[in-house]
């Protein structure tokens, strides 16, 4: 099935079904919880595309390593 014919089958009252349902399963004082987590989760997981793509070492810090005289 395609995603956004799933996605245009939900009404405002099926939102409104499952919103019921996740508070009836989880509770109200659990589910502010579980979205920290997840929040935490992307923001980590963003980080670390982040820091994937940029080079281990700063081009500044490189520079001032190349210009250090060296040490005997």
């Amino acid at each position: 099935m395609n995603l956004l014919f799933i996605l245009g089958v939900l009404s405002g009252a099926h939102v409104i079904l499952l919103i019921a349902a996740a508070l009836l399963l989880f509770g109200g004082k659990k589910i502010p919880e579980l979205m920290a987590g997840l929040g935490k989760g992307m923001k980590e997981f963003k980080k670390s595309m982040k820091d994937e793509e940029e080079p281990t070492t700063p081009p500044a810090a490189a520079e001032e390593k190349k210009n250090e005289p060296l040490k005997q």
